[in-house]
């Protein structure tokens, strides 16, 4: 389990790991012909790519999703016969009465939307969202299959041993397009599905998520699990996140972090306002405040943080940097914040 804030890096992240694995792999592929495919499966936005729609059916009156010729669609659809699945999983994700049909070949999916009184609305133009609710439902209808085949002991028994050589599964953010009840539900599901693999093939899972984080952190029993960091030389770390606070992801303890490291490190820029912001908001939220400005000592502040936080209006308005003063307003208000709201602090030794 990965945590990261959005553009932190993830889907590089997936993108190097598969060149890792090509890498380290490159010698067993010219000497078995294994391809590095068959050892990850990865969901990202590149998997995305993989789905487009058809302008020229739209310049006829028809809103089509064309499927990119490729194995794992033609697998899960021509072989296995999964569009039902895929159809149930979609709908359980978005909503019952909005149902896609697969074209006789599988190169094509429309879209219905039943309207009541057994009336139904055809070919309709679905969300970006619920697109990418579609794609992720086909995904994972792929990795059951895949987890399922591989539980069978006896490789001879198999429908298919495309899938032998599999050693990774790695799933990058599916939940962006989700309400807090079907991201609970999504998280549930993986967790139940990796519980249920019996073979030795491994996950990683990164997300911006804390809620995701949180259910499937404990539906899996996990002792821990990691932030990744862009550092400012380019760099990346994961950094490992261990104890009991695993147990409810503290995004908020995150922010705090975040801050402390920057005031320490006199490193503070524009955007350390809008994560003080946030924390601000979060903590007048927990602690049910009207406003999260009534946390602040004075309002004289709260003018100093909407300009460094807020979208101007005119493409000219330009916030310029923050200035010595401007950054010790950071470290004050999150002085003040810490001190004044019982947030825990370690004893020094």
């Amino acid at each position: 389990m990965i945590y990261a804030f959005n553009g932190t890096g993830k889907t590089r992240l997936s993108q190097a790991f598969k060149e890792f694995i090509v890498s380290q792999d490159k010698a067993d592929e010219e000497d078995s012909g294994v391809l590095t495919r068959h050892k990850i499966l990865y969901y990202n936005a590149f998997t995305e790519d993989l789905f487009v729609w058809d302008n020229d059916k739209y310049q006829q009156g028809e809103h089509q999703l064309s499927i990119q010729p490729n194995s794992f669609t033609d697998w899960i659809l021509k072989e296995q016969g999964q569009e039902q699945n895929v159809a149930r999983y979609f709908q359980a994700y978005t909503q019952q009465n909005l149902t896609p049909h697969f074209n006789e070949d599988f190169s094509a999916i429309t879209f219905s939307l039943a309207a009541g009184n057994d009336q139904r609305i055809e070919n309709i133009k679905i969300s970006k969202g619920e697109e990418n609710n579609l794609i992720w439902s086909i995904f994972f209808t792929l990795i059951s299959l895949v987890i399922a085949e591989r539980n069978i002991a006896e490789k001879s028994e198999r429908s298919t041993n495309e899938f032998d050589q599999l050693r990774y599964i790695f799933i990058d953010d599916p939940v962006s397009s989700l309400d807090e009840n079907h991201l609970i539900q999504l998280a549930v599901d993986i967790a139940q599905l990796i519980k249920s693999s019996e073979s030795d093939i491994k996950f990683i899972i990164t997300t911006h998520n804390p809620l995701f984080y949180n259910v499937l952190y404990n539906e899996l029993g996990l002792k821990n699990g990691y932030i990744l960091r862009r550092l400012a030389d380019g760099y990346f770390e994961l950094e490992n996140k261990q104890g009991d606070s695993n147990h409810s992801f503290s995004y908020h303890l995150y922010l705090k972090q975040l801050l402390q490291e920057a005031i320490e490190e006199n490193k503070i820029e524009r955007y350390h306002f809008t994560l003080l912001r946030n924390l601000y908001e979060k903590t007048a939220c927990f602690l049910d405040y009207p406003k999260w400005s009534e946390l602040l000592p004075d309002d004289i502040y709260l003018t100093r943080i909407i300009n460094f936080t807020s979208h101007s209006t005119l493409s000219n308005e330009m916030v310029p940097e923050p200035s010595e003063p401007e950054k010790q307003i950071v470290a004050f208000l999150l002085n003040h914040l810490v001190k004044n709201y019982n947030f825990y602090e370690k004893e020094e030794k």
